[in-house]
């Protein structure tokens, strides 16, 4: 059976919020390619309301590729507690805590949500920016950790 890094890890003792690496593909060639675990919030305690999640999806990946290059994608975790950050090469995770803070800060003051018609999104009715304000500025109050089995505050 395939191994699936998230799978393994224990969701029952994680304390959110926190940015952990959750694997590094190196190809023959020698490029690499980051996979980052953003969770916001408790794993089996809380989880995004849908529109908030497809709010800050949006936010999040225009707004992260202004300061970090490289990003290949973000994406919702299936359960609804945050993201995954595919990107090429190692950047470190206090460089990606740095970039997440000053987006989620960027969150706080964004009036419009972009490409929301439905040419642009497929699920252009499911937004909502003032959930996605709440929990961005939750997340900022509680601390970013390095370490997911460690709670900042």
């Amino acid at each position: 059976m395939a191994r699936v890094e998230s799978f393994e890890l224990d969701h029952n003792i994680v304390k959110a919020p926190y940015i952990r690496i959750a694997g590094v593909e190196t190809h023959e060639t020698g490029a690499k390619i980051s996979k980052f675990d953003l969770r916001f919030l408790q794993p089996n305690k809380d989880g995004f309301s849908t529109g908030a999640m497809h709010t800050l999806e949006h936010l999040l990946a225009i707004n992260m590729r202004d300061h970090l290059k490289g990003i290949i994608d973000i994406s919702p975790m299936g359960c609804r507690t945050g993201f995954y950050m595919i990107i090429w090469g190692s950047p470190s995770v206090e460089e990606v805590r740095e970039v997440l803070v000053k987006v989620l800060h960027t969150v706080g003051e964004t009036e419009v949500v972009p490409a929301t018609t439905a040419k642009e999104c497929g699920n252009f009715r499911d937004h909502s920016l003032f959930a996605a304000k709440i929990y961005a500025s939750e997340v900022l109050s509680q601390g970013i950790s390095l370490d997911p089995f460690k709670r900042i505050l």
